[in-house]
């Protein structure tokens, strides 16, 4: 091979690299930069060459993030050991084969589990499984099911179980690593354990600012820690009366009219479900959100509800001013279209929720004017991890009282979704 492996495998993980045949469940849990994904790629493709009767199963839960995550890192792995015109890549599929056996990767999206019974391959047997962000799975009920299903017709198999530990410590994860059994190697790495040419000087300034700015989400990102103490999703959020008099040049006003960079978004309800606007404020230096001002009602026509927004005693909105909305109303974001309103439709996407509340999550500070706003307060204080039938919090949002943090989310999408985040 053209690439010695010191150069593909940073030193952390040089005694797991040999100790692959002295256990079958590898927990490689690790913030950005680890490399922890491009070891396992390495160890997946020197496996399969090495032995001829194995092949390999790679999952994420949401399989649309296959070909942009896991299916990339194997390509990647192969270039990179110089062993390119052994292997066909099928993008389409995905899938990869080793030209010379006919052994394969396949690569697989747990969005049900059910389906996966089915996983099955024509030489060999199904050796090599790799679970890409363990964290977001549905608990180990659901890891014992797929492991079930795969581990069958050979006598050694080789799991990899790769993860940024979720930040609340109670986290179904971070309570089954800390079990102990003798097939299994448990393994910790940060970005400070790998070569810094390997990362750019640029990673490690990125990660120096977020130290400086945010201990609390640098010590989650790139050092792996499992942070929260509880089972709320938030816990970077507070009060701040957003009403108080401030001095502005010759006089006083409001903070709240202070406020430059405004986002505005509304999640569209009627009876059961409310429609939900916020309005905020985001200070992108100091990585802080103020939200503001919130409008909330049941069973209320678009016209009214339009009329509340912009013509009402308490104007909420101007009306050169962008509002996104819930794309699941294409009709109601017509009607207001119509009526003159500057709206989009959020864009969200598969794992779109996820992405976005990560993201809130990573801000220094959530201020939310709980006089003000306080429908918006109480759901953001009091939403939880979801939690399985044995009270272990697992990674999971609930679809439930969750109507501001949805509108919080399509108000400030575009900063979460860039490209590279």
């Amino acid at each position: 091979m053209q690439c010695s492996l010191d150069r593909l495998i940073a030193p952390s993980f040089y005694k797991v690299h040999n100790s692959i045949e002295d256990y079958t469940h590898f927990w490689l849990c690790g913030g950005r930069g680890s490399t922890k994904s491009s070891f396992v790629s390495v160890e997946i493709i020197l496996g399969i060459m090495k032995n001829a009767d194995t092949n390999a199963v790679v999952l994420r839960k949401v399989g649309a993030y296959l070909k942009d995550s896991v299916f990339s890192q194997l390509e990647w792995a192969i270039e990179k050991l110089g062993v390119s015109d052994m292997w066909d890549i099928k993008a389409s599929v995905p899938e990869i084969v080793y030209k010379k056996t006919g052994q394969k990767i396949l690569f697989r999206g747990a969005d049900k589990v059910q389906k996966l019974k089915s996983t099955k391959v024509t030489h060999g047997y199904i050796r090599y499984i790799w679970y890409e962000e363990l964290d977001e799975f549905c608990g180990m009920k659901e890891i014992r099911s797929i492991n079930q299903s795969m581990m069958r017709g050979g006598e050694k198999f080789t799991v990899f179980y790769s993860y940024n530990p979720p930040q609340n410590r109670r986290s179904w994860v971070n309570r089954e690593v800390l079990k102990k059994r003798d097939d299994m190697l448990v393994h910790k790495s940060t970005y400070l354990d790998v070569p810094k040419d390997w990362l750019g000087e640029q990673f490690f300034d990125e990660a120096e600012q977020l130290k400086q700015c945010n201990p609390r989400a640098y010590a989650h990102e790139y050092l792996g820690q499992a942070v929260g103490t509880g089972g709320n999703v938030f816990e970077n959020v507070e009060h701040m009366d957003m009403g108080v008099m401030v001095e502005v040049g010759d006089g006083y006003k409001p903070l709240y009219t202070t406020f430059s960079n405004i986002y505005n978004g509304l999640d569209w309800g009627f009876a059961k479900d409310p429609t939900q606007f916020v309005r905020m404020h985001l200070d992108t230096k100091k990585h802080d959100l103020y939200i503001f001002d919130e409008y909330r009602t049941y069973g209320t026509r678009n016209i009214e509800i339009f009329d509340a927004l912009y013509k009402g005693k308490k104007k909420h909105i101007g009306m050169n001013e962008l509002l996104t909305a819930d794309s699941a109303e294409q009709k109601s974001i017509a009607d207001f279209k119509a009526y003159g309103a500057f709206i989009r439709a959020a864009e969200k996407g598969p794992d779109s929720v996820r992405y976005g509340i990560k993201w809130l999550q990573s801000l220094n500070h959530i201020y939310i004017d709980k006089r003000r706003c306080p429908e918006t307060f109480k759901e953001f204080v009091r939403y939880e991890y979801e939690r399985d039938r044995d009270d272990n919090i697992i990674s999971q949002y609930p679809d439930k009282d969750n109507h501001s943090i949805d509108a919080t989310r399509y108000a400030l999408e575009r900063f979460y979704k860039r490209k590279g985040n």
